[in-house]
């Protein structure tokens, strides 16, 4: 492998109507692989607006067998631009069992393996619970022509476990496809609070574990289907940062933005001689991370 990467982060913005959604996603990836990207990545669900404001049993309607029509749009494109694409999708497994699924695809079109979102919040706006069931395929880094991808998928990324989970397994990159936003009734001091948190933790996972760290998000307002609710204001602020936590390139959080940066390859090498704290854990004192909580 050449001694960098050119990565790229495909910030945007969806209208939820199918085809100028997809027209905007795949004029995106042209752009970075005419840029020279190699590894280029989307926003979680990026089929239309985020659906998982309200709980409505018609949602489902919007799942998808992999591979199915949205692997096959993608791996075409993959093949023709010799890229390697992540993409999120709603998965329809069977009836009745739906995920929130990360699929990778490499430069000859093939499905190099998805990883499930293990994490899935319930929250005002965010209830994942009614759609999603919990991944089963573990914290398991994807190999692919570009190095070993450690693919996760938005609530994952308040999880240092999860982090860990994937660089013991030996992931090159931490890679975060997100939806994530401000509920426009909160004050600015608040939304900026939930702002730099989210960007501190996941810095922190980068630091930590001694790996970059791309993390990609949607961006604009999306209206709730229930009148009586506020909608979301998702924020941007995609980033790309290196094994110390160091920024490398940061977009804005209002506007749809292409984020693009050369990772060196040999930086983490020389950052885990430096700071070597997988030699360190204490493996021995750990047990007591299985337990819900110390009562």
């Amino acid at each position: 492998m050449a001694s960098t990467l050119r990565v790229a982060l495909a910030q945007l913005a969806f209208s939820d109507q199918p085809v100028i959604d997809r027209d905007r996603v795949t004029a995106a990836i042209r752009e970075a692989a005419a840029a020279g990207a190699e590894l280029i990545v989307l926003p979680e669900i990026h089929g239309g607006y985020y659906f998982c404001q309200t709980e409505d049993p018609a949602q489902f309607d919007r799942a998808e067998s992999i591979p199915g029509p949205s692997t096959d749009y993608y791996s075409a494109i993959a093949r023709e631009l010799s890229v390697v694409l992540i993409l999120s999708l709603f998965e329809r497994r069977a009836a009745g069992l739906y995920h929130n699924t990360a699929v990778v695809i490499e430069r000859d079109g093939t499905i190099a393996g998805r990883y499930r979102k293990m994490h899935i919040p319930d929250d005002p706006a965010y209830y994942e619970k009614f759609y999603f069931t919990p991944g089963d395929l573990g914290f398991e880094p994807i190999q692919t022509s570009v190095g070993k991808l450690g693919v996760l998928v938005c609530w994952d990324q308040w999880y240092p476990e999860a982090a860990r989970l994937m660089a013991l397994a030996g992931a090159e990159l931490l890679i975060y496809p997100t939806a994530i936003g401000w509920d426009p009734q909160d004050v600015p001091e608040e939304q900026q609070r939930q702002l730099e948190a989210w960007q501190t933790v996941q810095r922190g996972h980068a630091i930590a574990n001694g790996i970059p760290v791309l993390s990609v998000n949607r961006v604009g307002f999306e209206p709730s289907p229930d009148p009586a609710a506020a909608g979301s204001q998702f924020w941007g602020s995609s980033f790309i940062a290196g094994p110390q936590g160091e920024w490398l390139a940061k977009a804005g959080d209002r506007e749809p933005e292409l984020l693009i940066a050369d990772l060196d390859r040999d930086r983490s090498e020389q950052v885990r001689r430096i700071w070597p704290f997988l030699r360190d854990r204490r493996i021995d004192a750990y047990g007591d991370l299985v337990r819900r909580y110390r009562d």
